[in-house]
């Protein structure tokens, strides 16, 4: 949880927008005092439960002032924070299976949030030029608080902390790094290895390799408590590693004999992980029996190549080398997968990469998808119903004809103008594009990869990105210190 001094100076930034509407200046410097006192006075040792208490009442006060903020808390952060291990867990459903299914289903969310929310942004974008975002009441305030700062400034990453190559010669499809975390990553190769490196302290080193698979590793996800990492592999086994000693904890066989292609974490149940295979089906997994999920299997039209959720865990997009986007309601209680809708994107161009994102920027209530399909464009979807219903918002240039290339948001909801988006590209370069801009989208391009650049990840403060490439080649470059 964060500390009580962080949580009192959100409150103030969220309401920051009301004060002194006409002197955005006073409120760039008022907020920037708050956070140094709040600071200072953090220090100090005051009681818990008294900050508490000033936390609760300054927040009613300012509700009284201003009126309630209309903003929710993320959905997605307050369930990490209320959830144990799910190494914890996984040892539950082994002392009593009767509780299969059981947890991890307490949380829900509207079902007409999407559909509430694409009215909304249908409304504005009626009066607003094609392509940008839709501003929120706090959109000028929280460019002020950028301190002028350009979006292209922001994301200034030039510098080469560290280059991993471990698996030289074997190309490293997917890497990311832990969740919530500055140091960890991992990255999986086809040499049929996953690696968990970590970057503190220095020097950057090659924490664990983690070795069972029988043929070249596809896809592996994090749980959200970093404590496990699940991985799919052509050898036709998805596999459950423990991410402190590197032991395999469980080996679960497709009961098709078929090449696995890809996995993910439903996000509000890590018990449960879908996986697609090369006999386009995609099924939900239990990954503390070992079982599939009754009713959590579905047909796609090719071979299942990426997945993603949104942040509720509600609805899950999936993609095939068809060239189809099919989304799919996730039943919280059952695990049950129902089939929604289908987009061609491109008839036979693979959808290599899929990423969901609520708000693009906090000035943009928007819920969308980023996909990387084999058309030589990188696209942006909105998100218009509260069954995936997807539509064509942008789409960016990059070289992507064959290789599976992935993309990312940047995690972090930025305070400028702008938002950024970051994907990897058959010309060995790295493009960073504004997605607001109408010309010359490219904030940024990173260029030291010896072969086409398949894969990009964050840290969780921005401070460090994450390149992975077609050589088996990782790269750390550095945000530019100003």
């Amino acid at each position: 949880m964060a500390a009580v001094w962080q949580q009192v100076l959100a409150v103030d930034a969220r309401y920051n927008a009301y004060r002194t509407p006409t002197f955005p200046q006073f409120r760039t410097q008022y907020i920037r005092r708050r956070s140094q006192l709040l600071r200072e006075n953090a220090k100090c040792g005051f009681e818990p439960g008294l900050r508490r208490q000033y936390l609760k009442l300054r927040s009613q006060l300012l509700a009284l002032r201003y009126g309630p903020l209309s903003e929710q808390s993320s959905f997605r952060a307050s369930s990490v924070r209320s959830s144990r291990t799910t190494l914890d867990r996984m040892e539950d459903f082994e002392e009593d299976p009767r509780s299969q299914g059981a947890r991890g289903h307490r949380r829900s969310v509207s079902r007409g949030s999407y559909q509430l929310q694409a009215q909304m942004n249908r409304a504005v974008y009626d009066e607003r030029p094609p392509g940008s975002l839709v501003p929120t009441s706090v959109a000028e305030a929280s460019r002020a608080m950028a301190g002028d700062t350009t979006l292209s400034e922001n994301y200034a990453f030039a510098g080469m902390h560290h280059i991993f190559d471990q698996h030289v010669d074997s190309s490293v499809p997917r890497l990311q790094f832990a969740n919530d975390d500055k140091h960890l990553l991992a990255c999986c190769s086809l040499d049929g290895t996953l690696s968990i490196m970590t970057l503190s302290p220095p020097p950057p080193s090659v924490k664990l390799t983690l070795k069972g698979h029988g043929g070249p590793v596809t896809d592996f996800a994090w749980s959200l408590s970093n404590d496990i990492i699940v991985s799919t592999s052509l050898d036709g086994t998805l596999r459950i590693w423990n991410t402190e000693d590197g032991r395999c904890i469980r080996e679960v066989r497709d009961p098709e004999s078929s090449e696995l292609l890809c996995c993910t974490f439903q996000p509000m149940n890590n018990n449960l992980t879908v996986v697609g295979n090369s006999k386009h089906h995609l099924q939900v997994v239990n990954i503390s029996t070992g079982k599939k999920v009754k009713g959590g299997s579905s047909k796609l039209t090719g071979r299942v190549l990426s997945l993603s959720f949104d942040a509720p865990g509600r609805i899950l997009w999936a993609g095939d080398d068809r060239g189809s986007i099919f989304s799919f309601l996730f039943d919280m209680a059952t695990g049950k997968l129902t089939k929604a809708k289908r987009l061609v994107v491109s008839e036979g161009s693979s959808i290599c990469s899929i990423s969901a994102r609520s708000w693009i920027s906090r000035e943009a209530r928007d819920p969308s998808l980023l996909v990387n399909a084999c058309v030589n464009k990188l696209l942006l979807y909105r998100v218009v119903d509260n069954e995936g219903t997807l539509q064509l918002k942008r789409s960016f240039p990059i070289q992507h004809g064959s290789q599976h290339v992935h993309s990312i948001f940047c995690p972090l909801m930025s305070f400028r103008q702008g938002a950024c988006v970051v994907t990897g590209s058959e010309d060995a370069c790295v493009y960073f594009f504004d997605v607001e801009r109408n010309t010359k989208a490219i904030v940024n391009k990173l260029q030291g990869h010896g072969g086409p650049v398949l894969d990009v990840s964050f840290n969780c403060d921005e401070s460090l990105l994450a390149s992975a490439d077609s050589t088996g080649m990782v790269i750390i470059w550095r945000r530019e210190q100003k």
